[in-house]
């Protein structure tokens, strides 16, 4: 195949510089550079069981024998959607790595599941060495969170699809339970508890809502938010995991919801059994400013609020003792609340409480 030569119309060949990778838009230079950044960032989330070397083509994870009698692998993978578009905005690359662990290992936990090992996937129109650093340093910092490894991922540059300043995000996770411990529907029923965790805001999720409805605003403004609207919306989303774990150490958890696309009453519904149903006391949630202002600048009817944004609360744990769950989240750093009930004779999720936010 001929590239180093052309033959105008005049018959005269007129030379041409060879091609490269670089020249294409893509640098394995700065790739070297990267993953010599960020070797460090993994490093600090190793577990003893980790085999083998950061950077290899795959990661390696030892199960311990005997530790688990019948161990199940629960498997989840997850991105940050479009709230990367207001990092990209204010030029802040550091929270959005611990969203991406968060929306992962929370999906894991819901069952019961430890998290053990994380993957990423970032896809760059232009790979930016300092920028990736940042992400990957949030990923390191999730994982932490979690009690997870970050065993590896791959960053591939796509010229010519993404824009310079474009990025895109994904996770996959993998964690362990023992088959007789998984939680869900089959083990909740009637007079069991709700007990809602504490969002730090909008989470991960709602972002193309949120953002069409102030996306006219000046993201450096604090709106009478006690900070900028920019840094309100990059709040990190809250990792459950280890206070969940905890708590299902500690008391008898049923189920759990992880409060994410489609809001309480989409995600709840999910654990629910036939035959029952929920109650929540929506008076029981925070006013969160940014909520009320995303309300009032769309105008958003409280309705769609409560199907697309966690409206204060990222996790909902039901429990047969609501109190005792709240006083052992509370000695955790979490606020938490009882919101409602599960009931029988229902189905779906019932709303009550405040008519409007």
């Amino acid at each position: 195949m001929r590239a180093s030569a052309s033959e105008p119309a005049g018959g005269d060949v007129v030379a041409r510089e060879p091609l490269t990778y670089a020249a294409a838009g893509v640098s394995l230079d700065a790739a070297d550079a990267a993953v010599a950044a960020i070797r460090p960032h993994a490093a600090r989330t190793a577990r003893p069981e980790v085999t083998g070397e950061f950077g290899g083509f795959s990661g390696m994870f030892a199960i311990a024998p005997g530790r688990w009698r019948h161990p199940v692998l629960v498997t989840s993978c997850d991105g940050v959607g479009t709230k990367l578009e207001i990092a990209r905005d204010v030029q802040r690359y550091d929270t959005v790595g611990q969203d991406l662990v968060a929306m992962v290992v929370d999906d894991l936990v819901v069952c019961g599941a430890e998290p053990l090992v994380f993957n990423d996937y970032i896809a760059v129109g232009t790979l930016d060495v300092a920028t990736l650093e940042q992400i990957v340093a949030g990923i390191a910092d999730g994982c932490v969170i979690a009690g997870c490894a970050l065993v590896g991922g791959e960053t591939a540059e796509h010229p010519g699809v993404l824009a310079p300043t474009q990025f895109d995000l994904a996770g996959f996770g993998v964690g362990i339970v023992e088959r007789d411990d998984v939680l869900g529907p089959d083990r909740v029923g009637a007079g069991d508890h709700l007990v809602a965790l504490a969002s730090t805001g909008l989470h991960s999720n709602g972002y193309s809502l949120a953002r069409r409805a102030v996306g006219d605003l000046d993201l450096a403004d604090d709106h009478a938010l006690g900070e900028p609207l920019g840094d309100a919306l990059l709040r990190p989303t809250r990792i459950y995991a280890r206070d969940c774990l905890a708590l299902i150490a500690q008391t008898q958890v049923h189920a759990l919801c992880h409060v994410t696309g489609g809001g309480v009453p989409g995600n709840l519904s999910r654990v629910l059994p036939a035959g029952l149903g929920a109650a929540v006391d929506t008076a029981t949630f925070p006013s969160l400013p940014l909520l009320d202002l995303i309300a009032d600048r769309g105008p958003v009817a409280t309705d769609e609020m409560w199907r697309t944004f966690n409206m204060g609360a990222g996790m909902i744990a039901v429990v047969a003792d609501g109190p005792a769950a709240v006083d052992l989240l509370a000695a955790r750093g979490i606020d938490a609340w009882v919101c409602g009930e599960v009931r029988a004779g229902r189905q779906g999720v019932e709303l009550a409480g405040a008519a409007t936010r």
